[in-house]
């Protein structure tokens, strides 16, 4: 049995954390830290974990930390993540890394789109942490940059085309729309609920932070450098991920030909469903779970495919691709703790 610890176990991916960990048959949640809400129960903060985790929740104390741990989530946000992650690292401890801190290899890209980095000396260690995409290099990590929500149902809609040189890359367009929770339980005018029901928008066009994640991926990918443009939505809803990919095949397939080259790339993969001719994802289809749904469309009039992805932001987006991450790393059959069917409605 390992012991795990949750640093920032109050935000949404944090108990989301806890929500997945909990049935876990592999481990123990032995530490929850919440500057806010140190020294309460955990299941006063949030009630659905009554009977289910009434840890205490502690301050962010390493050293603490580390004498109850010896893998450690940290569910914090960019900056703040760096401050505390090469001290567990130094205490021995196995890392797995929910923010942005980790995920982008060049420093310089890195203090481009966020700020200067702390401990760039970690970058080319830390592990892209997208199992269907880079599973042999997860195993024996020590520390695990565990993807953004956006650049996982990117990566995922795309990886089996550009693998194959199947792009024209100079041709690539994504349109993504999230539900509020991807803008985090901080409050924000933006994310209120007047200011989002009923309502649909796009924002952070040209500038989101998730380009560099999404464009470092794909060209991995590609075998070259690939420039996207990425136009990131939000949708008046709690969870979810819808992304749809624009782009030019070379040569022109049929729908079924891609579709076979999708099962074919993804067919033993469990958390990948690709989706029959004429069936295209929807959020309400994934939430709750850690599966991504992919459906393709190729349009002859125009010579593009149109792939379509969903997950839930903060299962596969977030908290389940960790736990994903957590049972390569320990050993276990990958899909423990995760084969939750979606809730529906």
């Amino acid at each position: 049995m390992t012991n795990i610890a949750i640093v920032g176990a109050s935000g949404y991916t944090g108990v989301e954390l806890a929500r997945l960990l909990v049935p876990h048959p592999g481990v123990k949640m032995t530490c929850l830290t919440s500057r806010q809400h140190a020294g309460l129960p955990f299941s006063e903060v949030f009630p659905s974990m009554r009977r289910q985790l009434d840890l205490v929740c502690d301050p962010v104390d390493i050293k603490l930390i580390c004498s109850k741990a010896d893998l450690v989530f940290t569910a914090l946000p960019h900056k703040t993540a760096m401050e505390v992650v090469p001290l567990f690292l130094d205490a021995g401890k196995k890392v797995i890394d929910l923010s942005a801190d980790y995920r982008l290899h060049d420093a310089d890209l890195y203090a481009d789109w966020y700020q200067p980095h702390s401990s760039p000396q970690l970058l080319q260690e830390a592990v892209y942490g997208l199992p269907e995409l880079f599973r042999d290099k997860i195993n024996g990590a020590r520390l695990i940059a565990n993807p953004g929500c956006y650049p996982t149902s990117v990566a995922l809609a795309l990886a089996p085309l550009l693998t194959q040189n199947s792009l024209d890359i100079d041709t690539l367009i994504i349109d993504s729309k999230s539900g509020v929770s991807g803008a985090g339980r901080v409050a924000k005018e933006g994310s209120l609920y007047c200011e989002v029901n009923e309502s649909f928008k796009a924002y952070g066009v040209a500038t989101h932070r998730h380009t560099p994640e999404i464009e470092q991926t794909l060209s991995e990918l590609a075998g070259e450098k690939v420039t996207v443009s990425f136009t990131p939505h939000l949708l008046p809803v709690n969870r979810g991920i819808l992304t749809t990919c624009y782009a030019t095949l070379t040569p022109f397939m049929s729908t079924q030909t891609v579709l076979s080259l999708f099962e074919d790339y993804y067919v033993k993969e469990p958390f990948v469903r690709v989706l029959p001719v004429g069936m295209l994802p929807d959020v309400g289809y994934v939430r709750g779970s850690n599966y991504c749904d992919i459906g393709v469309v190729c349009d002859e009039r125009t010579g593009r495919v149109v792939v379509v992805s969903a997950i839930d932001n903060l299962v596969k987006g977030a908290a389940g691709q960790a736990v994903q991450n957590m049972n390569i790393l320990l050993g276990l059959e990958e899909t423990t703790g995760l084969n939750q069917v979606g809730l529906f409605p």
